[in-house]
């Protein structure tokens, strides 16, 4: 089952890569515009088919894809002048056709929405009063004990109040409930706990982690089953714009966090092996999640690519808009600088998070650990 979850979070990462090359290609074709290549992947060639105009081929390095033009290749057999080069179509054609792809990944991001609405349903949750304790987090017999083992909390019990304060059951207990830890290190409190139909009264001190917060040492779980509910097509599409706004609008904020906190949350920029950790996590708990996850990365696959960095869709934009302005586009040479400098950054930081995600992998780590 995890193989086919790791495998089923891959095969998503691979069709929004190629939902938003297509995005490029369609764009181009429907204006009459020469592609000469359509790639998943860059480096070298590990399959490829040569059609009556364009190559598909898959290439070594999973970072992407491109589509190409024969403006972009020296010595071609299509004349400089031809109509239907790329570098020869108006610029507000060739924007349409930069954009495209990013076009392509939102529309795709909402159809994902819509179909997991129609198909498996959307998740529901219901809660019940307090907040679970999946595991009590058990430290080496030489050790310091941690503080839910001192109180005698075990596993599968379910904190129902803190110093009478009734958690409930509503969304907000699980987080209430690491708020009162967090806030009293060194200070006991008394939980209210189930177990076995029993409530127990317990005594436990948060002890002062190295960032002065209360921890206790436990993992901490919502009390709630999560149901499918199925709406029809047009209540859907409703719907599903809804969520498509709510998932945009997280992403955005997202990124920019990401921007005014580099310092901070530059550890949380995840590569393709996280995200593929990531949605094999997700589908292991429920294959139904896959489409959420889909039109999550979606929506953050198009937010990247708008960005106005060099290699990127929303790179090439720039010049465009600097070509408008001048009147004239920037010199040949320069561009190309500018694009091979921001490509070889880009697949730099790729490799970069391949690396390190792969190091921090569950199963890397205990690799290491038994040696």
């Amino acid at each position: 089952m995890s193989v086919l979850a790791t495998l089923a979070a891959i095969g998503v990462l691979a069709l929004l890569i190629v939902v938003h090359e297509l995005g490029h290609f369609a764009a181009a074709r429907l204006q009459s515009i020469r592609v000469n290549r359509f790639s998943i992947g860059f480096g070298p060639v590990l399959f490829k088919y040569q059609g009556s105009q364009t190559e598909y081929a898959i290439r070594a390095i999973p970072l992407g894809g491109f589509v190409g033009f024969p403006d972009d290749e020296a010595g071609g057999d299509i004349p400089l002048d031809d109509p239907d080069l790329l570098s020869n179509r108006p610029i507000w054609d060739r924007a349409i056709v930069i954009s495209a792809g990013v076009i392509a990944n939102l529309v795709f991001a909402y159809l994902l929405i819509v179909t997991q609405i129609t198909t498996v349903g959307t998740p529901i949750s219901t809660y019940s009063p307090g907040v679970i304790i999946p595991e009590v987090i058990t430290t080496e017999a030489n050790a310091q004990r941690s503080a839910a083992q001192i109180a005698g909390l075990e596993s599968g019990d379910i904190v129902l109040a803190v110093d009478a304060e009734e958690l409930g059951a509503v969304e907000t207990a699980l987080p209430r409930l690491m708020e009162l830890i967090q806030d009293a290190p060194g200070q006991t409190l008394d939980l209210k706990v189930l177990r076995n139909d029993q409530t127990l009264i317990l005594p436990v001190t948060p002890i002062a982690a190295e960032d002065g917060k209360g921890r206790i040492g436990v993992v901490l779980s919502a009390n709630r089953e999560v149901s499918r509910q199925n709406s029809s097509l047009f209540a859907a599409i409703g719907q599903g714009a809804t969520e498509f706004q709510r998932l945009a609008t997280l992403t955005v904020a997202g990124f920019g966090q990401l921007i005014m906190n580099f310092g901070e949350t530059a550890e949380q920029v995840a590569g393709p092996v996280k995200i593929v950790e990531i949605g094999s996590s997700l589908a292991r708990s429920d294959a139904g999640n896959l489409f959420e996850f889909g039109a999550l990365i979606s929506i953050n696959l198009a937010i990247i690519n708008i960005l106005p960095l060099p290699a990127l869709d929303g790179g090439q934009l720039t010049l465009l808009i600097v070509e408008a302005l001048r009147g004239k586009p920037l010199p040949a040479r320069l561009q190309e600088n500018i694009m091979q400098t921001g490509l070889v950054v880009l697949l730099s930081l790729g490799v970069f998070l391949i690396i390190r995600d792969t190091a921090n992998l569950a199963v890397i780590q205990d690799l290491l650990q038994a040696r």
